[in-house]
């Protein structure tokens, strides 16, 4: 006995050994962590993933079956995510230059093509210079703490984007929010400011949930009033927005009175991965030393770059593509608000359907995709409570017959669940 207990000691079995305890602390978490998850579950805001078993485009086939699903939820805005340019593009660059550059950027993750990329945002956007990230949340993460001070202060709009609420957490500087795209708070915020060295407004240019354009000839009109800087981040802009789709700088005429743009490559660009931060040179230059995201994360790899810089070029070739996307986001608007229901946002491809419960948000989208349509609920925490919401986004690629059969689906639904008369 004694040499079987000695035995279960010595191995870690005993009672009150460090295993014993570690056990007991996975089953402590064990049970917290179901409890908060049947939670979730209770309260209607459980976020599924539907698994696709093509390639991202206007039509989809899902894993289990699911053909011919019209894809409305994507932010595929230009359809580049498959264009046979875009693909073939990163095949090249993934024969050339490998799968990955297995390092950080100062280190031996450098290569030619990130500098072309860069050289070609900066040139999209009429900027001095720009630096890659692996997404805009990275992007976002960075800039703030490299930039900003305790002797600095930082004006966020209250529905930015998590990444720019995250990145203004890490940096030092003193820290204003001020209301919705509320120009008499900005003012009175900015006029509280003045105290400290540099004052930076930072700001969506397109608002994710609700499909809003920020006021920025207004914002750039205060900030040189009161001597401040403008940032914007274009994730939900850059590529469609604007005369060449460079974004709601250029939609409202702001481009030279707007300091820094942080934006995306995942989205409109090609749809891979990758941001970036496009703006003064010293300011680069300083990123490239200092912004910790950048620092301390792998190179984008090359297939990706490559997808970005065909994305680009399509881009800067001809604005046919880009201007496609105001007459579709019209025809979705309108014929859903003729059918009584609450857009959100105002002529931007993001077209919030407003439901306000979430469970309903969530049944309703799955009831849409028995009909064919891909749509996803939003609800808390994604969005405020009692916000929740069916984002519908266009795309380019989708023709009349897609959007008239999407609205026939939601209006057959919304009919079905009680959001329609």
């Amino acid at each position: 006995m004694w040499r079987g207990a000695a035995g279960r000691l010595l191995r870690g079995g005993g009672a009150g050994s460090p295993r014993a305890a570690s056990g007991s602390a996975v089953a402590q978490l064990r049970r917290r962590l179901e409890s908060e998850l049947e939670d979730i579950r209770g309260a209607g805001t459980w976020k599924s993933e539907r698994v696709i078993a093509s390639r991202q485009g206007p039509h989809l086939r899902l894993t289990g079956g699911g053909a011919g699903i019209l894809n409305f939820c994507a932010n595929n805005y230009l359809g580049l995510s498959s264009h046979p340019e875009v693909i073939r593009a990163a095949v090249e660059a993934l024969e050339k230059f490998g799968a990955g550059l297995s390092s950080v950027r100062f280190i031996c993750g450098t290569q030619s093509i990130h500098k072309d990329l860069e050289e070609k945002i900066a040139r999209f956007h009429q900027r001095e210079d720009a630096i890659l990230y692996a997404s805009c949340f990275d992007a976002n993460a960075g800039i703030f703490e490299a930039l900003l001070t305790p002797e600095d202060a930082v004006l966020s709009d209250e529905l930015n984007h998590a990444s720019i609420i995250d990145g203004i957490r890490l940096c030092k500087a003193n820290k204003y929010r001020y209301k919705h795209m509320d120009m008499q708070d900005l003012e009175a915020k900015l006029q509280d400011a003045q105290k400290h060295r540099l004052r930076l407004v930072a700001t969506d240019g397109a608002f994710s949930m609700d499909g809003d354009i920020a006021p920025l000839r207004e914002i750039c009109q205060l900030a040189q009033k009161y001597d401040a800087l403008v940032f914007i981040d274009e994730c939900h802009a850059t590529g469609f927005l604007g005369p060449n789709g460079r974004g709601t700088d250029e939609l409202l005429g702001v481009m030279d009175k707007v300091t820094i743009i942080n934006s995306t490559l995942g989205k409109a660009l090609g749809g891979a991965a990758g941001g970036y931060t496009t703006g003064p040179k010293p300011l680069i230059d300083l990123l490239r030393q200092r912004s910790r995201p950048y620092l301390f994360s792998n190179s984008l790899p090359p297939a990706v770059v490559g997808c970005a810089s065909k994305a680009l070029d399509l881009l800067m070739e001809s604005n046919a593509i880009a201007q496609s996307m105001a007459a579709k986001t019209q025809r979705f608007r309108s014929k859903m608000t003729a059918a009584g229901f609450t857009i959100s946002g105002k002529d931007h491809p993001i077209c919030p359907v407003m439901l306000g419960d979430a469970r309903l948000a969530a049944v309703m989208a799955e009831d849409m995709l028995n009909r064919g349509i891909y749509v996803i609920g939003f609800s808390y925490p994604v969005v405020p409570k009692g916000k929740a919401r069916i984002r519908v986004q266009i795309s380019a690629v989708h023709s009349d017959e897609d959007i008239d059969r999407c609205v026939e689906a939601f209006t057959e639904v919304g009919r079905k669940h009680g959001a329609l008369p």
